[in-house]
């Protein structure tokens, strides 16, 4: 029997029309979707992204939503991301195309790279289809640009002691998921003398986006500050 595909889809920062038309066409062939959700008791952000899509289909389908918890012990993580695996692997030799979902695009900051890395290992036939990222999305509704001409842009994920240390190699910077360490970012930035224009966007492209100048103060997992130096 001839193996399934293992593909790995970006669904976007939210608004299901950001879905890309190849991850259109996939979504309404594919055999299997598989959507992580961080807890048992909290459903899938990027499967109701889906979902409007899903709805439409003719054929069946089978969902697995194996639990990525959001743990720092990474040794812990490498055995939920096992589990996935394996459950994946099962659809797989079972000749039934896999797709893992997840929001933005699977290349940048996503656990779906940790599962792909032991599928491709095992020599299946894997594909990934980019998707909009959370940042682009984020700039595209604060009516900004990310840079122009040769401006550098440096995306952040973690506000800590290396971001001191680059500001002055930057132009612009997309810090994300900026509620874990506001008060931090606010007095790492406002030390540069800079003049600076800052905008913060929480669940961008959804029913609930909020943009704003300057930093945010609500505790919102999906918020992004967008920070451009004047030249």
């Amino acid at each position: 029997m001839k193996k399934g595909k293992f593909i790995g889809m970006g669904v976007g920062p939210g608004d299901p029309d950001l879905l890309t038309v190849k991850a259109v066409k996939t979504l309404n062939n594919i055999d299997v979707i598989c959507a992580p959700k961080s807890a048992e008791s909290k459903p899938s952000l990027a499967l109701s992204i889906i979902q409007s899509v899903l709805n439409q289909r003719i054929n069946d389908y089978i969902t697995l939503e194996p639990l990525f918890p959001m743990i720092e012990d990474k040794n812990e993580l490498q055995e939920y991301w096992k589990e996935a695996s394996k459950l994946i692997i099962e659809k797989l030799d079972a000749g039934k195309d896999v797709a893992f979902i997840t929001l933005g695009d699977p290349t940048l900051y996503s656990t779906f790279s940790y599962v792909f890395k032991l599928i491709y290992d095992l020599d299946y036939e894997t594909e990934i289809i980019p998707g909009i990222t959370s940042f682009t999305g984020c700039s595209a509704a604060a009516k900004i640009s990310l840079a122009e001409k040769d401006e550098i842009v440096v995306i952040v994920p973690k506000v800590d002691g290396r971001l001191p240390q680059i500001l002055e190699h930057g132009d612009t910077f997309v810090i994300m998921k900026t509620s874990r360490h506001t008060e931090k970012l606010k007095e790492i930035i406002n030390g540069d003398e800079r003049n600076k224009e800052i905008i913060s966007v929480q669940n961008c492209s959804m029913k609930d986006e909020k943009v704003r100048n300057g930093f945010t103060e609500e505790k919102n997992y999906l918020s992004t500050t967008i920070i451009k130096f004047n030249k």
